[in-house]
């Protein structure tokens, strides 16, 4: 059962949650729930209430077992089908950057390969063969798709519908059971989805024997900085588009669960140009 407000870890299914209130920030809640902040003055009349900003309430959940934390709201497919609307399209960005104004930095960045990619291919090419069969599993265009240029195939499933990378082929789900793949990927993308274990149950059918499973996570600053800490709900005060944040354990928890080996896990420091950060990385395969 899906819980739209979290009473369990997303990564192992504990309920032993530390909470902690936070905000969600005005962009995400105009997108998802319609909310903008609003000025309480004087003259709403409000006896018991303070004058000031409001913004939407939320909560910062850590699992006392496996350290993930998230935010409590799981937002329904029709949700997050409206935060991620024209993702990064000329009227999103204008949206977002109106509440962020920061943001104008960003975006042109966003139409760049990543540098790190070739350090990512080099740790996964040895486990594979020299031009591997790959599917990624919400690769938008197949600009970050790993082996983009050196393999037999690329397929690429994702929701978005935009334009793909010369040689990618878009396949659907009814395809995907029906292909050989030597590796099936999903990056930067479990940090974004409510629900990420079952994100992960939907790849099962791509992966045979041999197939190997990457997944990449963001290693947040909050998360590197505080090294198995189970204290960070207090420390999480607001919630933008990443809405689960992983440690090594809580990815480990969630994957052992559904039945998959752990081969391998990188860490990798990385700059994407308008800020450094490092990626989690962790190789799978059927148990």
């Amino acid at each position: 059962m899906r819980e739209l407000i979290a009473q369990h870890c997303i990564c192992c299914g504990s309920d032993h949650l530390a909470k902690s209130a936070a905000v969600l920030m005005p962009f995400v809640a105009l997108r998802v729930f319609g909310h903008e902040p609003v000025q309480i003055t004087a003259e709403w009349g409000l006896r018991d209430l303070r004058e000031g900003t409001a913004y939407t309430l939320c909560n910062s959940l850590q699992c006392q077992e496996c350290g993930a934390l998230f935010l409590d709201y799981r937002f329904t497919d029709g949700q997050l089908a409206a935060l991620y609307h024209n993702y990064r399209d000329v009227h999103y960005n204008a949206q977002r950057i109106r509440f962020e104004p920061g943001y104008v930095n960003v975006v042109e960045h966003y139409h760049q390969r990543a540098a790190y990619i070739a350090e990512v291919e080099a740790w996964l090419a040895p486990r594979l063969p020299q031009a591997p069969a790959v599917l990624d599993w919400g690769g938008d265009t197949g600009i970050n798709s790993v082996f983009r240029d050196s393999n037999s195939l690329l397929h690429i499933h994702d929701i978005s519908g935009v334009e793909l990378v010369a040689g990618a082929e878009r396949v659907d789900l009814s395809q995907i059971g029906q292909q050989h793949y030597d590796l099936v990927t999903c990056s930067q993308v479990l940090e974004h989805v409510s629900f990420p274990a079952e994100l992960v149950e939907r790849m099962l059918p791509a992966l045979g024997p041999q197939t190997l499973l990457y997944l990449e996570v963001p290693h947040e600053a909050l998360v590197r900085e505080h090294p198995d800490s189970l204290a960070l709900a207090p420390l999480k005060r607001h919630w933008h588009e990443h809405v689960n944040f992983f440690c090594e354990v809580s990815m480990r928890r969630m994957l052992e669960r559904l039945g998959l080996e752990i081969v391998d896990v990188l860490r990798l420091p990385v700059d994407v140009g308008w800020t450094r950060g490092e990626v989690l990385g962790v190789l799978v395969r059927l148990a």
